[in-house]
C-alpha cells in the first residue's frame, strides 16, 4: 500500500527508529528532571520546562503545554512523577489535535479534485526536491499518474536533480531548464497533466530567488497561472522544512508562511537528529498541519503524519 496504506508494523518500526535520537534525548533529561521526587511540585515543572525549550518544543508551545500540566496537577491534587509521562503524552496528543495534525489512514489527497495540484516550497538543503521524488514514487505505487514540474529554475542542480528522480521513480517531469521562468514552466506542467489525465501534480518552486525577485510576488505569480490551467490550484501548498535545524525551522516557517498560503508541512531529517520536538512547536505556532515526516534515506521512509503513532514513538517503553 505503500505512504497512504494503513500504519503498517514496519513503518512503526521505522518510526521508532527514526525517533530514536530525539527520544533519547528528551528522556534522558526527563529523568534528571524528577530525580530524588516522587510528586510534580514547582521545582519538576521548572525542570519540565527546561527539558521542553532545550528539546527544540519552542518557548510558547512549552509555555503552554506547562501550564495545561498545572492545571491538572491543580485539579487532581496529587500527581506523582510516576504518572508524569503520561501526562505529558496525553497533553501532546491533544495539542497536535488541536492543530489539525490528524491521524491519516488514507489518500492524503482531494479525490474530487483531478489533477490535484501540489506546489511545494521550502528552501535549499531542506530536502525538497527529494521529498518530491519519494511522494511521486509512493503515490505512483498507490495507482495514481503523477506529474512534476521543476519550478525551481534558478539553480541549474535543482532542475537536473527533478529529472533524475523523475526518471528513477518513472514519472514525467516538465522542465525548461535553468533560468526559465518558473511560472511558464508551472503553466505548461498543469497543461501537461490535464492532457495527459493525470490524478496528482508536484510542483517544485524556488527556495531562494536572486536579490532583484521578491520571493513572495514570485511564489504569488506561479499560483495565478496554475489558477488559469486548473481553477482553484494549488489545492496544498506543502512547505518542507529540515527538522534537524530546530528553531531555525520555525524562522523559515515564519517567512514562507508570510510569502505565500502554506497548508501543510513536511519535516525531513527526524532520523539524524534529537530535535524532533520541534514538529511539536511547529504544528501548534502555524496552527498548519503536518502532513508528511522523513524519517530515513529510503523511497518508503517519507511517512504520513499520525499523531498518535508519532507521540506513541516518542514516548516509546515509558
Amino acid at each position: 500500500m505503500g505512504l497512504f496504506g494503513f500504519f503498517s508494523k514496519e513503518k512503526k518500526e521505522k518510526l521508532d527508529q527514526g525517533l530514536e535520537k530525539t527520544r533519547e534525548g528528551v528522556f534522558s533529561k526527563l529523568t534528571k528532571a524528577v530525580v530524588g521526587k516522587s510528586t510534580v511540585d514547582d521545582e519538576v515543572l521548572d525542570n519540565l520546562e527546561e527539558v521542553l525549550v532545550t528539546s527544540d518544543v519552542g518557548v510558547n508551545t512549552t509555555l503552554k503545554i506547562i501550564e495545561r500540566i498545572e492545571e491538572r496537577v491543580s485539579r487532581d491534587k496529587y500527581v506523582g512523577t510516576d504518572q508524569l509521562n503520561k501526562i505529558l503524552r496525553e497533553e501532546i496528543v491533544a495539542l497536535l489535535s488541536e492543530n489539525n495534525s490528524a491521524d491519516v489512514s488514507g489518500l492524503p489527497i482531494a479525490e474530487d479534485k483531478k489533477p490535484y495540484v501540489i506546489m511545494v516550497v521550502g528552501v535549499n538543503g531542506v530536502g525538497k526536491t527529494t521529498t518530491i521524488g519519494k511522494l511521486a514514487h509512493q503515490l505512483k505505487s498507490s495507482g495514481k499518474k503523477v506529474v512534476l514540474g521543476a519550478s525551481d529554475t534558478f539553480r541549474a542542480a535543482a532542475v537536473d536533480q527533478l529529472i533524475i528522480w523523475g526518471q528513477r521513480v518513472g514519472v514525467p517531469v516538465i522542465n525548461q531548464g535553468m533560468n526559465a521562468d518558473p511560472a511558464s514552466v508551472a503553466f505548461d506542467t498543469l497543461q501537461s497533466a490535464v492532457a495527459q489525465d493525470a490524478d496528482v501534480v508536484i510542483v517544485d518552486t524556488a527556495g531562494r530567488l536572486h536579490n532583484k525577485i521578491n520571493l513572495m510576488n514570485e511564489l504569488t505569480k506561479i499560483r495565478r497561472v496554475m489558477d488559469k490551467v486548473v481553477p482553484g490550484a494549488p489545492h496544498e501548498i506543502l512547505l518542507v522544512l529540515d527538522a534537524s535545524t530546530g528553531q531555525n525551522a520555525i524562522e523559515q516557517a515564519t517567512q514562507f508562511v508570510k510569502a505565500t498560503e502554506v497548508n501543510a508541512l513536511a519535516l525531513t531529517k527526524l532520523d539524524g537528529t534529537a530535535k524532533g520536538g520541534v514538529v511539536i512547536g511547529i504544528s501548534d505556532q502555524f496552527k498548519i498541519p503536518v502532513k508528511y515526516i522523513g524519517v530515513g534515506e529510503g523511497m518508503e521512509d517519507l511517512q504520513v503524519f499520525n499523531r498518535v503513532e508519532f507521540v506513541d514513538s516518542l514516548f516509546l517503553n515509558k
